[in-house]
Formats: C-alpha cells, structure tokens, sequence
C-alpha cells in the first residue's frame, strides 16, 4: 500500500470509530504499530486535528473532513451500480440526484480514476418490470425525514380497502417492489405496506416521536427473530 494511501485510510478510520489503538490499525492496514506511530505522527505535523497518545489510543477531533477521493476500482464500481440502479428503480428527483452524485465524483477524480468510472461495465437497464405507484415516493421520503404521519387508502391481497394513518419508518426495495415499513394506528402494531397498492396519500401536518417499541430498530428485530 502506498504511504499517502494509508494516511488516507488512516484518517477514514478515526473519522468512523471514536478511539483506535495503534495495534488495531497496524492489523487493519497490515503494517507495523511502528509504521503507525509515525504516520500518525506525520498526519499531526500537517494540521490534521489527531488527539491521542501511544498506549492511550487516537481519536479525531469533530469537524474535521476529508473528502473520500482514493477509490479502488472495486469501490468505484459499488459506486456507479448503486447509482446506476437508483436512476433506474426510483424516482425522478431521486434518479436525477444519483446522476448529479456521480458527476461530482467524476468532477474531482485524478484522470486514471475518471477513466475508470467511466468505463465500469455494470449496468442497471431501464427498461424492466416495476409495479406501477400511484403515490408519490418523494413524498413519502419527505415524511421519513420530517416525522410526519401519513394517510392513503390500502387495498390488501385479498382486494380489501381501508384507511390508514401510520408513523413511516422506512422504505425496503424488493426486487420490483417498494415496501414502506410503518407503525399503523389503525392495527397498534407495525404493518408493511406495497407502495404500489398505496392510494390518496396525504402528509400530516402532525409530526410524531421515536417511542419505544415503535421504531425502525423496533420493527427490523421483530422481522429478525424467530417465529
């Protein structure tokens, strides 16, 4: 590994742990604790804000950011698939923001690397079968970030229609299916929802909070556990 990519990989390690040891650097970049006392060392010297000490551990200081430019071409081809297939399975607004991601990327990358993102060979076709939605996606995106509970009608398998008003927790993608997690009001238990049998959807001006029970993590253990 080169030096100036592993003072890179160093400083995505501590941006994503609160402490790191030497040691558990050393085997994560397989080098010597030696070779990471003096690279961290180096980073201090150049202004990145490392705290720590040698036995203590090294942590960095908030606010700090680097902008993670050193791909592989493995880590360049995860990128252009999952935008690729975001401009395919989603929305406009979505798809038209994983196109402008891609080009922001592009915009900063050394030329061998835009070569390389260029010519990455994994594709995500258009033309596809998609259940067809009758609500719309931004929206409901909207109401995962703000808290906001949502209305619609919901017709089941068995073509039987309701009205709903639940808490959105998160949206699932299944193959050709979207699936929007929820605590419904109407059942007092959490419920999953095909988009694409969702009708007359209306954001609430009524915000709701995380309570216990009722989450995303709440909901994900039971989907997780045994029945």
């Amino acid at each position: 590994m080169r030096r100036a990519q592993r003072l890179f990989d160093i400083i995505q390690h501590l941006r994503r742990h609160r402490l790191v040891r030497a040691s558990e650097l050393a085997e994560k970049l397989e080098v010597s604790e030696r070779t990471i006392y003096r690279d961290i060392a180096e980073l201090m010297a150049s202004g990145v804000p490392v705290e720590g000490a040698p036995g203590l551990g090294y942590a960095l200081r908030g606010g700090y950011d680097l902008p993670p430019l050193m791909f592989d071409s493995q880590e360049l081809e995860a990128l252009v698939l999952g935008a690729r297939i975001v401009e395919s399975w989603t929305d406009k607004s979505l798809a038209e923001s994983a196109g402008q991601v891609l080009a922001k990327i592009e915009a900063v990358l050394p030329e061998h690397l835009r070569r390389s993102l260029a010519e990455t060979a994994l594709i995500a076709p258009s033309r596809h079968f998609a259940e067809k939605l009758n609500v719309d996606s931004q929206e409901l995106r909207r109401a995962l970030r703000q808290r906001l509970k949502v209305k619609f009608r919901y017709k089941d398998g068995r073509e039987t229609e309701t009205e709903r008003q639940v808490w959105p927790l998160g949206l699932a993608f299944y193959g050709p299916i979207w699936i929007l997690a929820a605590w419904c009001e109407l059942r007092q238990d959490f419920r999953a929802f095909r988009l694409d049998r969702m009708q007359a959807l209306v954001l609430s001006e009524d915000k709701f909070k995380p309570e216990r029970g009722k989450t995303l993590n709440d909901y994900l253990a039971r989907q997780l556990s045994p029945s």
